[in-house]
């Protein structure tokens, strides 16, 4: 079951920062970013830690939980070797300034490429550049413009530090200047290349997909005695992963291993990122457990926590990885054991952790969960940012709370938040869809005031919404809106064209596809969503007429084209046509399954021409496309209507032969087949091999084989089948009539008589036949009373009685001793006036065995006798 959160909120001695910048995710959909490993620092992040550091508002410092000094991990790099404006010691800053004299001095004196570097420097370089101080600034200004490294670097050659040739590396914009500076570093004897600037390459380079260099210079490390760190692993297997390279990055994680190494956390949250984004949720969660287990443990009831032990010394950024991992896993559990730990251990939620955890349980359903989570923020004033309420909008959408869904973005601005795109997507479309036009143009004029974009999906879920609202105008318009704008992709408008086509609105679909073809935009989505909507107005010519002109427009048809229009005439009884363009799709090649076949057969079955259905099945075969149950199905139960045993079981041995098992539909249209023929023995084998195939025997085959059994007075049989179906509510008018039948065919008329009764009781007494059964049961029985009162029952009910019905009616007036001459009377009189003969019959039926015309009603209780 899902944990209670609990949260001491007076452990946390600051509160959580509403400044948390969340990763850069579209929609309610989450995913946390890998932090960069730190570059720049040299020692190992061991778990065995006594003190962690919680970051604060203001960047950084040591605070204390329940009186422990902890450390918090950010996975930042170490304060003394962040840029050089942030936390210098005075020796950093004499040299900076010392450094910066230097360059004045220089800049003063002389001209590189003709320009005053330094005295320029300030108007041109960037915001960041400024931030670091010192020299950086005017090197990478330098750098930036002068091509030449010995040109460039001139005023500082032999003066830059390793702290200063790192973030020149990590400055620059492209790859090729990375390497190119990194090279001539090697070639200056004076400068020392160390562990951490083969790191920053290691990441340029795999960010730029360059494996062939990211090899090449990690074998150079290895013929320098350079030796790789925990964070060279880290950033290896982070690369390779980020490119798609995961058995690579995994090769990266063996290599460590074989060093005796042991991942740090950065490098733990970047492998569990790893199997995270493959979904391989269940690796990801061993890793960690692995990794976990090789510190010091206490246990402490669940699997989770025994995983992490007591004392984990793990970082926000580590507990962020690793819920959401759970969530995307659907280990709901799990995932808030993680969540009540971390807050166990003081550390402080974030933004980001408690979206996740949102996330997590709306998608599962517990929104009073989600609510609980909002009050927890309040709590530690941990403020809900943008990505919050768009969670919100989105999950109370998608539980059709659409008020609530409302409310969470009036209280974003109320927060003084600016909803995003996502917020007014997500809210527009869930208005689009419940068709809540008034409040949907609310927020588009919101939108068009903020000149907020509204992207192609929502335009088109909008045209869908004034459509299904009977606003076909201001569907128009609304389409026009975006047409005129010019912006509108081949997507937009095959979006359209579906949204007016789907609903019949034909006229308005070509309009959109003139529109489309005059931006001369059209491809092949347009005309298979228009020829879509010919189908559905039943304009098979112009179907037909529009596929034919493709190419005329330079498009060629693809699978669905041929597909679409194949089924289409298909389903609209016209198999010949549909032929032909399945014999063009054959000739193109886009014939990758038997799906356009099987259309085409069952067409021509339902039309009765089964020897066209078999000629295609065998053009099938000959063009080596593998039939499928359905087509064996389809052809089967053809020949099953038709009591052909022979050519269904062909069918039947064919489908064995290609390795197929038989399904419920086959099997039924067997029995069908075998109840025509009077197979009983086949029947039986194949209603037995139904059951055991764990498909239920429908109504259908049960009744065929109660009729089986009836035919030959295998009384116990058939009643089996009777009750199973009676129990499973499968019952229907038809079973009880075949019972019925068969106990007077058998004289057990007082179970018959039970069965009449069962049926009038459960109103399954509506069909000619059934009436005419119950009747002819009561006149063989000599129940002539109840025989007349169905027979007006059945009349009041406005069944017309056919021959067998007076048949059974002369048989009760003969019994009662009225003469057949007399009823031959009866019968000429109903034969040359229907109305007038009826109403002879009812009156000398009522005056024979003595019941008025008019009181039926008043001798129900006879029928139950």
């Amino acid at each position: 079951m899902f944990a209670k959160f609990q949260l001491d909120t007076s452990c946390f001695n600051i509160l959580c920062s509403a400044k948390t910048s969340p990763p850069n995710i579209t929609g309610a959909s989450l995913s946390i970013s890998v932090p960069v490993p730190p570059i720049e620092k040299h020692e190992v992040i061991t778990k065995n830690n006594q003190q962690r550091l919680l970051e604060t508002p203001n960047g950084g410092g040591t605070l204390k939980f329940n009186g422990v000094g902890k450390r918090l991990h950010d996975h930042q790099p170490d304060p003394s070797n962040q840029t050089l404006e942030k936390n210098p010691d005075r020796e950093r800053r004499e040299r900076t300034s010392e450094s910066f004299k230097f360059v004045n001095k220089r800049g003063k004196l002389g001209l590189v490429n003709g320009k005053n570097v330094v005295e320029n420097m300030q108007a041109k370089c960037s915001t960041k550049w400024v931030s670091y101080g010192g020299c950086i600034p005017a090197i990478l200004e330098a750098l930036d413009n002068i091509k030449d490294l010995d040109e460039a670097l001139k005023p500082w050659a032999e003066k830059l530090s390793n702290k200063e040739r790192s973030i020149i590396l990590k400055e620059q914009s492209s790859w090729e200047r990375a390497l190119e500076i990194f090279e001539w570093f090697k070639r200056k004897q004076c400068y020392e290349l160390n562990v951490i600037h083969y790191n920053i390459m290691f990441r340029v380079l795999g960010k730029a997909h360059k494996w062939g260099y990211v090899e090449r210079l990690w074998n150079e490390m290895s013929f320098r005695r350079i030796e790789p760190i925990n964070s060279t692993y880290g950033t290896l297997i982070d690369v390779y992963s980020k490119g798609g390279m995961k058995q690579q990055a995994l090769c990266w994680l063996g290599k460590l291993n074989k060093q005796g190494m042991e991942p740090d956390e950065v490098t733990m949250g970047i492998v569990v990122q790893l199997y995270k984004k493959a979904g391989e949720f269940r690796k990801a969660e061993e890793f960690f457990k692995k990794w976990s287990s090789k510190g010091s443990m206490s246990h402490d009831g669940s699997e989770t926590f025994r995983a992490m032990g007591s004392d984990p010394h793990l970082s926000s950024y580590t507990y962020n990885t690793l819920i959401d991992t759970y969530g995307k896993a659907g280990q709901l559990r799990e995932a808030s054991e993680t969540f009540e730990m971390m807050l166990r251990e003081g550390i402080v939620p974030t933004t980001v952790t408690f979206n996740t955890m949102i996330h997590i349980c709306g998608n599962h359903g517990q929104l009073e969960e989600v609510a609980s989570l909002m009050k927890k923020m309040e709590e530690v004033q941990c403020l809900p940012d943008t990505r919050t309420y768009n969670i919100l909008i989105s999950l109370h959408a998608k539980h059709d709370d659409i008020k609530i869904a409302a409310g969470y973005f009036a209280k974003m601005k109320e927060a003084c938040l600016d909803p995003d795109l996502v917020s007014y997507r997500t809210l527009l479309y869930a208005y689009s869809i419940r068709k809540m036009v008034s409040e949907a143009e609310d927020l588009i004029q919101e939108m068009d005031e903020q000149h907020l974009e509204i992207d192609e999906y929502t335009q088109s879920a909008l045209t869908r919404m004034y459509i299904e609202a009977g606003m076909l105008e201001k569907s128009c318009l609304w389409f026009r809106r975006f047409h005129l704008a010019g912006n509108m992709s081949s997507e937009g408008y095959s979006a359209n064209i579906d949204a007016f086509g789907e609903r019949g609105h034909v006229s308005e679909a070509e309009k959109i596809f003139i529109c489309c073809r005059e931006r001369k935009r059209l491809t092949v989505l347009e005309f298979n969503v228009m020829i879509k909507a010919y189908g559905i107005g039943r304009n098979y010519d112009k179907a037909c007429w529009l596929f034919d002109s493709m190419q005329s427009h330079g498009v060629l048809p693809d699978k669905c084209s041929y597909s679409s229009l194949i089924q289409i005439l298909a389903s609209a009884n016209l198999p010949h046509v549909a032929k032909r363009y399945l014999q063009k799709m054959q000739e193109a090649g886009l014939v990758s399954d038997c799906i356009p076949y099987c259309a085409v057969i069952s067409s021509f079955v339902k039309l009765g021409e089964l020897e066209m259905a078999e000629g295609l099945y065998t053009e099938m075969i000959q063009h080596e496309v593998e039939p499928d149950v359905v087509v064996y199905g389809v052809l089967i139960n053809a020949f099953a209507d038709l009591g052909s045993v022979k050519e269904a079981t062909s069918y039947i041995n064919a489908m064995k032969s290609a390795g197929l098992p038989g399904n419920a539909v086959i099997y039924n249209s067997l029995i069908k087949l075998y109840t025509k023929v009077g197979y009983l023995k086949e029947a039986q084998e194949v209603y037995e091999l139904l059951q055991l195939s764990g498909f239920y025997p429908d109504v259908y085959s049960s009744n065929c084989m109660i009729d089986l059994y009836s035919e030959r007075s295998m009384v116990s049989e058939a009643e089996l089948i009777f009750e199973n179906l009676k129990q499973k509510g499968g019952a229907n008018e038809f079973t009880y009539a075949m019972m019925l039948c068969m106990y007077k065919r058998n004289g057990r008329f007082e179970e018959a008589t039970h069965i009449a009764r069962q049926m009038r009781e459960l109103g399954l007494l509506t069909d000619l036949l059934s009436y005419n059964n119950v009747i002819g049961l009561y006149a063989m029985d000599g129940r002539f009373r109840e025989a007349v009162g169905i027979f007006k029952e059945m009349v009041s009910a406005c069944i017309q009685p056919d021959d067998s019905t007076f048949k059974s009616l002369a048989s009760v007036l003969l019994k009662c001793g009225v003469p057949k001459r007399a009823v031959n009377k009866l019968q000429v009189t109903r034969r040359n006036d229907a109305q007038t003969g009826l109403q002879a019959w009812m009156a000398t039926l009522s005056s024979v065995v003595g019941m008025d015309e008019d009181d039926g009603d008043d001798n129900d209780d006879v029928y139950y006798a």
